[in-house]
């Protein structure tokens, strides 16, 4: 048997989950209470959060720090910090405000004046433009107080009968004197756009914050928190002090701070910049390029593409070096590991604003690849209908088929991340999720390859805390925190057996960023989606990785430790040259290459690739394929690795490897409906059935022909089959033939516990029909435990009999005949009862407890539809015949 599953099963598996630990200086007391019951929850490390915390690096800190570090070494946990006093990070504790000016944020902004001509002895007032428009006067030559630079100031033609911006541009910036601009304006009608650096652009929640551009900006960061830790624990670095986290730093340049559309183009949007900016620029673009910059804002068709593809791949390059980069170098050189994420939403992972340009650039420098899902960002059954959260709209294609495979995709490629993928979960659905849409989240998660969670959070605040629950104890408050331990358990035995090994994928797919900045472009998950609904795995690559990373043998491409048959580029009208040359290549070593929905036109910088072009069109490896043809074009190719008997669009499916153990997993995505079809593995002989709640192993049913497995999975089920050498030494569960059942039907006696008075019991009453407990005359506002009780009669002993108890809501436990029968906290509500099941009469109880919404009716909680309470049933006994 494989040494990992043996340690699974042994219940000898390593912790993968470090939870946010939310500090506001409380009394020691509740600092060791909340940290015992994250430990006996089956949790061995946490992330400890100061964002509510009063005094931040002050005396009140370090002497809360300083429990949390001694409960740790005491329990043998894990302490990782999340590295600032705000959210997000990059205010330093309030230390850029005392930086040098050069250190501040910087931004490129621009204003413009519609002219007429021709008009000679013009004179336009620029300085009073920029006042009105809420920006500072500038000087041309230096900063002085209050006042911006001058970076450029450009005529542009414009069409006599509508707005477009014509390709006549005319410099006129050094006939600006003292703010203002002496022109005699030509005939035709003429936009004068300024440029000017200024300080005072973006969010206005983040204008103290560092310049994630300038590697001494980020260094004070570095000085501030990050050295107070390794002056205070640094015999702890490496052994209880694990690292350091990053939440969602980014650009922030657009004063609509969550606008998750703000890229190139729009307008009145200040821009990320740094000192470095005009030489980098001035490389790529030429002498002139100041004559550009305008189209940065404006539109004038391929030269804006080329433009903005330019300033894209120098300020996310800049980032990731600067920011990320450093950050992880400092932590390693240090014995710790730097993880955390960036802001994905809706697209915003390749754009400016709360972004930070590129995805796998922005997160490059980190030991891990990470990602979050909060504030209802993905909900059961909205994987293509957009939903209405707390931010707006969502792209819910982006967040089921494209968020958590950039990060997973990350973690693959990357050899420094070894195969680990971090996501922050839970956080801000409010008091109505509970642990089976958590469970749910989970198995979102781990059947995409995601290996190491981050649950929000654990709050010590003195209940309620409004600050975005669920909160996972609550000051024994939450009455499903009894159960959470079933979930921590589940978890960390699956990310066991998907982590150390090596994943399997047979397709890879072309990250749009490029794309996105240079033109008309189709986002990565569009094809992520079509193959994922037809159970063909596949990994996002960036087109940095391609290119310095890749290479092809036997016609796959290798990246790291995985090897790849087809790659998939989404349809972009332009590409970076490189790539297109690239690609060339790669098919001329044998790789297949599947361009979606059309060919690129040019090239992202500009240049002549009308010989690449040509190239891919003609070339016998290259094809191209509209996307709704695009996963039935790579089955009938062979680029498959898994195969399901029936189309199965919500049939979620993983392969793992090790040395002597492969691990595939399978989750039914869908909230409603079961799924029954065979799924052919690429292996050969006996496969087992893993199931992680309960930690034990059965043998899969087969079919005898072909030796595909019969799959049938409910609702929020999911399973984990293995195959490998000496797996059959254990005992197997006898199989069951067919069933027999009956309904119990009846007098229910329930009664009703709160949690903090749990097994403490009042009687409510009796139901003869089983009904939902939160109905108007019943129990609308109970939140905690509900006890049913009663009799049936069995006419013999069965060894082997189920339990179903329909619908619940939303957690189950189960005792028949005073001996505990198991706990369920998502459907199915099944339990094995044979051994408990006797001749005779049969007392049954069943506690079912709901969430804290009942009770807590938080504003979180109302971008979600409300579920029931209690055991609705029907509740049923089937019995194997012999």
């Amino acid at each position: 048997m494989s040494n990992l599953l043996k340690e699974v099963l042994e219940g000898r598996e390593h912790n993968y989950i470090l939870p946010f630990l939310w500090q506001h200086g409380e009394e020691e007391q509740a600092i060791r209470e909340e940290m015992a019951r994250i430990h006996e929850a089956g949790i061995g490390a946490v992330c400890v959060e100061a964002r509510p915390h009063p005094d931040f690096l002050g005396p009140k800190w370090w002497s809360d720090m300083d429990i949390i570090m001694d409960e740790a070494r005491k329990r043998g946990m894990k302490v990782w910090m999340l590295d600032d006093d705000h959210f997000p990070t990059g205010h330093a504790a309030g230390k850029v405000k005392e930086a040098p000016e050069e250190l501040h944020r910087k931004f490129l902004g621009e204003r413009f004046i519609d002219t007429i001509g021709p008009a000679k002895g013009t004179s336009l007032l620029l300085d009073t433009l920029l006042m009105s428009g809420l920006r500072p006067t500038f000087s041309q030559s230096q900063y002085a107080t209050g006042k911006n630079k001058l970076t450029s100031v450009v005529a542009v033609r414009r069409e006599s009968t509508h707005e477009t911006l014509t390709s006549d541009c005319i410099d006129l910036t050094e006939l600006v004197h003292d703010g203002i601009l002496y022109w005699d304006i030509p005939e035709g009608y003429w936009r004068v756009i300024i440029v000017s650096e200024n300080k005072d652009g973006g969010s206005k929640a983040q204008e103290d914050y560092l310049n994630p551009l300038v590697r001494d900006s980020v260094r004070i960061l570095l000085d501030t928190v990050y050295e107070a830790f390794y002056n205070r624990y640094h015999a702890d670095f490496g052994k209880t002090f694990a690292g350091f986290f990053s939440d969602e730093p980014g650009f922030y340049n657009d004063k609509a701070t969550f606008d998750f559309n703000s890229k190139l183009g729009k307008q009145g949007v200040s821009l990320p910049w740094s000192e470095e900016m005009p030489a980098l620029l001035e490389q790529v673009l030429g002498e002139d390029y100041r004559k550009h910059l305008h189209l940065l804002w404006h539109e004038a068709g391929e030269k804006s593409s080329i433009v903005r593809y330019a300033y894209m791949n120098i300020v996310s390059k800049l980032y990731g070096e600067s920011f990320c980069s450093q950050i992880g170098e400092w932590c390693r050189a240090h014995g710790v590991e730097y993880i955390g994420h960036v802001l994905e939403d809706n697209n915003v992972h390749a754009r400016l604003g709360s972004g930070a340009g590129h995805f796998f650039r922005s997160l490059w420098g980190q030991d891990m690849s990470g990602l979050d899902v909060v504030l209802w960002q993905i909900v059961p059954g909205f994987d293509e209908m957009s939903f209405r959260w707390p931010a707006g709209e969502t792209d819910s294609e982006f967040f089921h088929y494209g968020l958590a495979k950039l990060g997973v995709s990350l973690g693959h490629i990357d050899p420094k991340k070894k195969g680990r993928t971090m996501c922050e979960l839970y956080g801000a659905y409010g008091w109505a999720e509970g642990l089976k849409l958590m469970k749910w989240l989970t198995d979102h998660m781990l059947v995409r390859g995601v290996n190491y969670f981050v649950p929000h959070a654990f709050s010590q605040k003195t209940f309620p805390d409004p600050d975005c629950p669920p909160h996972l104890y609550a000051n024994g408050k939450n009455p499903q925190y009894r159960y959470y331990k079933h979930l921590n358990q589940y978890m960390n035995r699956i990310s066991h057996l998907i982590s150390g090994g090596r994943h399997v994928a047979t397709t890879a797919v072309v990250y749009h960023a490029e794309a996105e900045w240079s033109g008309e472009a189709m986002y990565f998950h569009k094809p992520v989606k079509q193959l994922m609904q037809n159970q063909i795995d596949c990994d996002v690559v960036p087109v940095d990785v391609l290119m310095e990373a890749a290479s092809v043998k036997d016609s796959k491409l290798l990246i790291n430790q995985e090897d790849y048959h087809c790659l998939i580029v989404p349809y972009a009208e332009a590409l970076p040259a490189a790539m297109l040359r690239g690609l060339v290549q790669f098919a001329d070593q044998g790789l297949a290459v599947r361009f979606v929905d059309g060919w690129p036109v040019r090239s992202s910088e500009g240049s002549d690739v009308s010989a690449e072009l040509t190239s891919l069109a003609h070339h016998r490896n290259v094809k191209l394929v509209s996307l709704d043809q695009l996963a039935q074009q790579l089955m009938a190719d062979g680029y498959y690795d898994i195969k399901a008997a029936s189309y199965e669009p919500y049939l979620r499916n993983y392969h793992y490897v090790h040395e002597n153990l492969a691990v595939f997993m399978f989750f039914n995505e869908h909230p409603h409906q079961s799924i029954f079809t065979e799924i052919a593995l690429p292996v050969q002989g006996e496969i087992y059935a893993y199931d992680a709640f309960l930690n034990r192993l059965t043998k899969c049913k087969a079919n005898r022909e072909t030796g595909a497995v019969q799959l049938e999975l409910h609702p929020y089920e999911s399973i984990v089959l293995l195959h490998g050498a000496d797996l059959g030494d254990f005992t197997l569960l006898p199989e069951q033939r067919s069933v027999t059942g009956m309904d119990i039907a009846g007098e229910w006696t329930i009664s009703t516990a709160a949690a903090e008075h749990y097994p403490s019991f009042n009687q409510w009453g009796s139901l003869t029909i089983l009904t939902n407990m939160s109905k108007p005359d019943y129990l609308p506002r109970f939140s905690g435990t509900f006890r049913y009780e009663t009799e049936f009669e069995c006419t013999e002993h069965r060894d082997q009999a189920l339990l179903n108890l329909g619908e619940v809501y939303e957690t189950a436990e189960v005792w028949l005949n005073g001996e505990q029968a198991g706990v369920r906290i998502c459907p199915p509500y099944q339990f094995e009862i044979g051994g408990l099941l006797k001749k005779g009469k049969n007392k049954l109880v069943i506690e079912v407890t709901n969430t804290l919404v009942k009770d807590q009716r938080d504003y979180l909680s109302a971008f979600s539809q409300q579920e029931p309470s209690g055991l609705i049933g029907p509740v049923r006994v089937d019995v194997s015949e012999d």
